[in-house]
């Protein structure tokens, strides 16, 4: 379990947990809203197979308390030596309640204590401005697009903010 201490605006402790046989289900269904879903996958469904298949991914549940909340992944790209995350979905019931944030503050604090993390990188839909919105929020900066028309971003060890604050 990776746990910061972080909350969401209702009080509610945001961790993340593996994935394993009491929470998979849950995981599963999460979806995005409908306005999401040229930017996402249409369930976490999809990101939890891509884990198990791929071999480059790892997925993690993402609770608030003790219930299921969202999915994200992250995982380590040989080519540029840095920890990518991908497929972050809040279900959509449950957004707009600052999950969002404080998954990414929690995984990213989690993968920079690695002592080979120079980076945490990400890819954004460029029309996704929401998202882009939440990650410029806690210090990713945006580098270029990439061959998907995706905006890739990164957070340094020098602009990560302290995620208590």
């Amino acid at each position: 379990m990776i746990d910061f201490g972080l909350t969401d605006r209702a009080g509610r402790l945001v961790r993340l947990r593996p994935i394993d046989d009491d929470n998979w289900r849950a995981v599963a269904d999460v979806v995005p809203r409908d306005d999401q879903r040229d930017f996402v996958a249409p369930s976490a469904a999809r990101y939890v197979l891509l884990s198990m298949r791929g071999g480059v991914w790892q997925s993690l549940a993402v609770c608030a308390d003790e219930e299921v909340v969202g999915h994200v992944m992250w995982g380590w790209d040989d080519d540029d030596q840095r920890y990518w995350i991908g497929g972050m979905v809040i279900d959509a019931s449950r957004q707009g309640a600052g999950l969002g944030r404080a998954t990414v503050l929690t995984l990213v604090r989690w993968l920079m204590e690695r002592s080979d993390c120079q980076g945490v990188r990400l890819s954004v839909h460029k029309s996704n401005e929401l998202a882009r919105g939440l990650y410029g929020s806690v210090g990713f900066q945006e580098l270029e697009l990439d061959e998907d028309g995706e905006i890739v971003a990164e957070l340094t060890r020098e602009r990560f903010p302290d995620p208590a604050a």
